[in-house]
């Protein structure tokens, strides 16, 4: 499979073909002109059947973060946050999140930080969430059912855990579906599902795309989310399935890019930062 450019006119190009996904006649338009570019690089409609219209986009133009869209933190946001859940090593702070260049940037930077929650970590962090900016605020968006993508460049350095993933507005997890996560390796995609049985306990089951070298450029990474199935999406190409309806989640859900650090094993010592680029996120639906 060949990567996607990363260059400035291929971003640029990718970007405006995503801005016509829902105009049939500049879709036929491109098609007769056979634009495109590299393989992973987005088509101007979802790569699932059916009609579609897009209801969420952002193309990280200009320089700041757009707040209508985007917070830096999970719900329970304090000046600052982590996943505690996962026993991650990173604060999140606002500051590690930057627009330029057609991008959004999150970096993690080995430097000491006691969090709000009086905890000391050893990395700070980025993170983008169409969540709340505090507990009791409300979601920038939501939506149950779609299809979702975003294009982004994962770093190549151990230790780090980058993330694209769907959490409920309900912040109560089970269900929750990761679009892209990359666990103790960037060559291999983990895709995965997860949801609370009929015994309270909860359950997931995952697939793996790869071995890729992710890093070396962007990538597209979507899921076609319906009431009877779930499809993940790479570049293009359909990599892993779930057609049990009884494991597909049916609330709001809201979108999260992250950055996270220490999962499941902590950087060596030479690793001191880390970057994950977001070219663009795309929301489309029935």
């Amino acid at each position: 499979m060949k990567k996607m450019h990363s260059s400035r006119a291929a971003r640029r190009m990718r970007r405006d073909r995503g801005r016509v996904a829902w105009a049939v006649a500049v879709l036929l338009a491109l098609a007769a002109a056979g634009t495109g570019c590299s393989g992973g690089a987005q088509d101007p409609q979802p790569q699932a059947p059916g009609s579609w219209h897009l209801v969420f986009q952002d193309d990280f133009t200009g320089s700041t973060l757009d707040a209508s869209r985007w917070v830096t933190c999970y719900d329970w946001n304090n000046h600052g946050c982590t996943n505690a859940g996962n026993h991650e090593s990173e604060w999140y702070l606002p500051g590690q999140v930057s627009v330029a260049g057609d991008a959004a940037t999150l970096t993690a930077i080995r430097r000491p930080t006691i969090g709000t929650d009086g905890h000391p970590y050893a990395w700070t962090s980025g993170m983008i969430s169409t969540g709340r900016e505090s507990w009791n605020g409300t979601p920038k968006f939501t939506f149950t059912y779609g299809y979702v993508e975003a294009a982004v460049q994962i770093p190549a350095q151990p230790g780090l855990y980058p993330a694209f993933w769907l959490m409920p507005a309900s912040r109560t997890t089970p269900p929750e579906l990761d679009v892209a996560e990359f666990l103790s390796t960037s060559y291999h995609d983990q895709m995965t599902v997860h949801w609370k049985g009929a015994n309270g306990k909860n359950l997931f089951q995952a697939g793996t795309f790869g071995p890729l070298n992710f890093p070396s450029g962007y990538h597209v990474f979507a899921l076609d989310w319906e009431k009877d199935s779930l499809t993940w999406i790479v570049d293009g190409v359909a990599r892993y399935w779930v057609t049990d309806p009884s494991k597909i989640p049916n609330v709001p859900m809201e979108i999260v890019l992250d950055l996270a650090v220490g999962v499941p094993t902590q950087p060596p010592a030479s690793v001191n930062s880390a970057q994950m680029k977001v070219e663009w996120v795309r929301v489309w639906q029935h």
